[in-house]
């Protein structure tokens, strides 16, 4: 029994959802997004508001049920406020910069690492922290991941690209268990 799925979603003023053959279509202030659809499910837009119920009782239809939901929970909160994700560099001399579409950073290889950002991203810098963001919620997360495999952050001085809401379990040296 899906409790996410049962709750109805708030359409906000001057968002507009469109229900299609494959695919929920979702513009609004910020942009449009797209999610599929699901064939087990049924899609109501009425008054304000999006209800999700499904046709039958199998577990892929229950399965099924929360995540088409979210997704579009997602895309409606996304044209409106938009997401964005940070992650911070930590280690001496490892520096972020930000140019146009592409991010730099020197974190401890001989050479800079050049990412670009994909469309619909915009990047910006404070210190060592660097905020990712946008209207699409799995773009940013996807990329905040990719730009963390860059150089993890490792538990003994702590030193890499890490969430700035993630915390580092640290480990005691060689010289820690000694009397």
């Amino acid at each position: 029994m899906s409790r996410i799925g049962k709750q109805p979603i708030a359409v906000p003023a001057g968002v507009e959802v469109k229900i299609g053959t494959d695919v929920v279509e979702v513009k609004g202030p910020k942009g449009s997004l797209t999610t599929p659809l699901c064939s087990a499910l049924k899609y109501e837009v009425a008054d304000g508001h999006v209800t999700l119920t499904r046709l039958d009782e199998s577990r892929q239809t229950r399965a099924q049920h929360g995540l088409r939901r979210t997704l579009l929970a997602n895309c409606i909160e996304g044209v409106t406020k938009g997401f964005s994700k940070s992650v911070e560099v930590i280690g001496v001399g490892y520096k972020v910069a930000v140019k146009g579409s592409i991010i730099e950073l020197s974190v401890g290889f001989s050479h800079p690492v050049i990412v670009d950002l994909p469309e619909g991203i915009a990047a910006s810098v404070q210190g060592q922290v660097l905020t990712l963001s946008g209207i699409d919620k799995e773009l940013i997360g996807e990329m905040a991941a990719r730009l963390r495999r860059i150089r993890k952050p490792e538990p003994y001085k702590g030193k890499g690209i890490k969430y700035t809401t993630e915390t580092i379990q640290r480990k005691v040296g060689k010289s820690g268990g000694k009397k």
